[in-house]
């Protein structure tokens, strides 16, 4: 029997079992490897935001430093400066659950108070301490990414003794870290990290092997939107990976994702339908 995942977050709960669950990218940062700069401004950026909205994207993941490899750090209060006005704005015009891709708890706390609901944590509660009781208090939801190293660092030679198991082990401890901080169950989702620490073939086998997560007995997230290991098997630049993130989500969600994240919202939900349609 299928597990039913139902996803409470803000005003709104995500029925995770009921169908695929688009989140919308936005990038409010000057460096991000596909859109950095683009939304830099703040009405571009809520310009941006409403559409994906009215393209049907479920959740708007506002990040406000870069993880693209090679990206260092961004003190808190500029990425604070640069992710809660945004957020206060789509509040104001739209009841979608919000989340922030940080690994700060400070940065979490001012979305949260803004408007946000959901914490996107690309290390998995590794990097800020405080990030799991920031999250529990809130009672928001919370996605476990796996990474190795860190962005700075994470794409120099990384290496595995056994890919998956290695990934499961750690996504096992980052969720058993929230639970300890008396984050519910149902608030969590578990992301094994495409592109983060990861050589370009380990992607591929991730998804190929993607049971191994679902069968954590958590939802799984996957975000490859336009990442390198397509252009990498392509040879296309970021600007026309579109076509490979769609066949790439394609399979993620027919091996079980149960939210993908991505640019190209409109060409994904179409994606998302039809493998939806095909596994009923």
């Amino acid at each position: 029997m299928t597990e039913v995942f139902n996803f409470p977050c803000g005003a709104r709960v995500l029925h995770l079992s009921e169908r695929t669950h688009i989140m919308g990218i936005i990038n409010v940062t000057p460096d991000s490897f596909y859109d950095g700069g683009l939304y830099f401004e703040k009405e571009k950026a809520l310009t941006h935001a409403m559409k994906m909205i009215e393209q049907g994207a479920d959740v708007i993941d506002v990040g406000g430093e870069s993880t693209r490899p090679g990206a260092g750090l961004v003190p808190v209060q500029e990425e604070i400066k640069r992710v809660v006005p945004l957020i206060e704005n789509i509040r104001k015009k739209s009841d979608v659950p919000i989340s922030v891709d940080t690994r700060k708890a400070d940065v979490a706390r001012a979305a949260l108070d803004a408007g946000a609901s959901i914490i996107n944590d690309v290390s998995g509660l590794g990097f800020d301490p405080a990030m799991a009781d920031v999250a529990a208090d809130y009672r928001a939801g919370l996605i476990l990414m796996h990474m190795k190293g860190d962005p700075k660092s994470m794409q120099n030679n990384p290496t595995y003794d056994d890919l998956i198991p290695e990934i499961v082990a750690s996504l096992k401890t980052s969720i058993h870290k929230a639970l300890d901080h008396n984050i519910q169950k149902e608030k969590i989702l578990i992301d094994p990290g495409i592109g983060f620490g990861k050589k370009w073939e380990d992607n591929y086998i991730i998804l190929n092997r993607l049971e191994a997560f679902t069968a954590l007995g958590y939802p799984v997230l996957i975000g490859l939107s336009r990442k390198s290991f397509i252009g990498r098997l392509l040879n296309q630049p970021e600007s026309d990976r579109m076509l490979g993130s769609a066949v790439a989500n394609a399979i993620a969600i027919y091996k079980g994702a149960h939210m993908i994240r991505v640019h190209d919202v409109p060409e994904m939900v179409q994606t998302a339908r039809v493998v939806d349609q095909i596994k009923k």
